[in-house]
């Protein structure tokens, strides 16, 4: 399983930065390890204030039984790394 920090630098290597969505197919993990991984990371507070789940064109996967299809990370994520 991914940890924060290796989440993290994927996505801004995937978005060039922070707070942009990235569709979370874009993480390459399965749809199980997808939904695995980032549900585990929305239940911890001191993470999931950072995380911000949307809905837009892609493949959907249930993140603590939502359906979302893109991720955007502040930048303020850093402070717990």
């Amino acid at each position: 399983m991914m940890d924060v920090r290796e989440i993290v630098e994927r996505y801004t290597s995937l978005a060039g930065g922070f707070n942009k969505p990235v569709g979370l197919k874009a993480f390459g993990l399965s749809v199980e390890e997808t939904q695995r991984v980032f549900s585990s990371f929305d239940e911890d507070y001191h993470i999931s204030r950072f995380l911000h789940f949307s809905r837009e064109d892609g493949q959907s996967y249930a993140i603590n039984g939502e359906e979302v299809t893109h991720i955007a990370i502040d930048s303020s994520i850093q402070s717990v790394l």
